[in-house]
C-alpha cells in the first residue's frame, strides 16, 4: 500500500474460518489489544491463541491475560509463536495480497478501508462462511464491516 503502517489483522479458527477481522492505520500494543478485545467479544475467550513474531500482539495478549488475573477468571490465553502454525493466517492472507498487488497502492485510508473490507468479505463469501441460518448474509456483514 501506499500509506505506510496499514495493517490488517484477521483472527482466524483452526478450520481455516475467519472470525474477525480488522484494518487499522497502525500496527502497536493499543490496536492489537483492540483487535484482540473485539475479536473475543465476538467470538469467546480462546483457549489458545497462535501469533507471529510481532510484538504488538505479544504486549496486547499478555494485557489481556493481566486483565483476566485481576477479574479472577481462571481462565488465561495460552500464546503460541510457532510458525508453522500461523501458516493458516498466513495462507488466508495470500488471498488479499494476490489481488491488492496489482494496484498501485491506496492515497488514503478509507479508501484502503472500503475496499479491503469488501475483499475480505468477498472471500469469506466464497469460502461459505456465511451461516444462513441465524442471520442475513447482510447484517453478517455489516457486524463484520463495523
Amino acid at each position: 500500500m501506499a500509506e505506510r503502517g496499514v495493517q490488517i489483522d484477521r483472527a482466524i479458527d483452526k478450520h481455516g474460518i475467519t472470525t474477525y477481522f480488522m484494518l487499522s492505520k497502525r500496527r502497536d500494543k493499543a490496536v492489537a489489544r483492540l483487535f484482540l478485545k473485539r475479536a473475543i467479544e465476538t467470538n469467546g475467550l480462546p483457549s489458545k491463541n497462535v501469533i507471529d513474531k510481532s510484538g504488538a500482539n505479544l504486549a496486547g495478549l499478555q494485557q489481556i491475560n493481566v486483565g483476566l488475573k485481576f477479574s479472577r477468571t481462571k481462565q488465561r490465553i495460552e500464546i503460541l509463536r510457532v510458525n508453522y502454525l500461523n501458516n493458516i493466517i498466513e495462507q488466508d492472507h495470500r488471498f488479499i495480497k494476490k489481488i491488492t498487488r496489482p494496484t498501485l497502492g491506496f492515497k488514503a485510508f478509507h479508501s484502503a478501508a472500503a475496499t479491503l473490507t469488501s475483499i475480505e468479505v468477498t472471500h469469506m463469501i466464497r469460502k461459505q462462511q456465511f451461516q444462513s441460518n441465524h442471520t442475513s448474509p447482510f447484517k453478517q456483514f455489516a457486524s463484520l464491516a463495523a
